[in-house]
């Protein structure tokens, strides 16, 4: 079972690409970021009569996350729940969506970014990780695969990041955002990319200014993390780094796992 997180970085611009990545690599499922469109204007049919199935939470012009999908999606979870485990009624922002994906528990999540920092745009990515640190809990708690994809905003540790130096005043390397992607792993998960990948540069994004690409001038934010029944059927990991290459892609490519069944 092959699944990828891919930030799209709209879904409009990027359509070509994206199902000319669906034929190619050909996942089990991909978890889609930065739609940027609401429900009714996701090209639900031209993806569905390639045999796929969709789920959409989206949003307009921002946001929004989605799941293409080879099998039936079941038991749909849209919206990211308070501490309590209730709908969380006060976050209009659409970054998550849940569902059973051939038996595994999957998550489509779009962690907000959080600059400029400090203020209410840190604040807020501060508090949506400590509430999906409450829900991650509650997941393991079901005894069931887990897999919690998508792009999270935050660069792990240094060695995720082409150039540290350039990145200690963004949110994306600010203690308190790895120490709560710390505190996520440390639940239970695994980030499968370095579990297969431990060493090395595994860029997922490259900026579109500067020649970042060309230059390889890349930081690791995607990333599947994987509670322990996920990863003892954990196979292979990696980043598909052709997408990225194309003509008008997202500045993003995707990350993916492979489950033995």
């Amino acid at each position: 079972m092959k699944i990828a997180t891919f930030n799209i970085n709209g879904i409009k611009a990027r359509l070509p690409r994206l199902l000319e990545w669906l034929d190619e690599f050909s996942p089990d499922v991909a978890c889609l970021q930065e739609i940027k469109s609401i429900d009714e204007n996701f090209p639900r049919l031209e993806i569905e009569e390639k045999g796929w199935h969709v789920e959409t939470h989206g949003q307009k012009s921002f946001n929004g996350v989605a799941f293409i999908s080879k099998h039936p999606i079941e038991n749909t979870l849209r919206g990211l729940p308070g501490h309590n485990g209730e709908p969380f009624l006060d976050d209009e922002q659409a970054r998550y969506i849940e569902a059973t994906i051939k038996g595994v528990r999957i998550a489509s999540i779009y962690l907000p970014n959080g600059n400029p920092r400090p203020g209410p745009k840190f604040d807020y990515k501060l508090e949506w990780m400590d509430r999906l640190i409450s829900h991650a809990k509650r997941l393991l708690e079901t005894e069931q695969p887990v897999v919690l994809a998508g792009d999270y905003n935050v660069i792990p540790h240094d060695e995720d990041c082409y150039n540290p130096a350039a990145w200690t005043e963004d949110a994306l390397t600010q203690p308190e955002s790895r120490a709560r992607l710390r505190s996520l792993i440390n639940l239970g998960y695994l980030d499968a990319i370095r579990q297969i990948n431990p060493v090395g540069p595994m860029y997922s994004y490259w900026d579109f200014q500067r020649g970042a690409w060309q230059k390889d001038n890349g930081i690791r934010i995607d990333h599947l993390l994987l509670s322990a029944q996920a990863a003892d059927r954990l196979k292979d990991s990696g980043i598909d780094r052709v997408p990225r290459g194309k003509e008008k892609p997202s500045d993003h490519t995707p990350a993916w796992i492979e489950l033995r069944d």
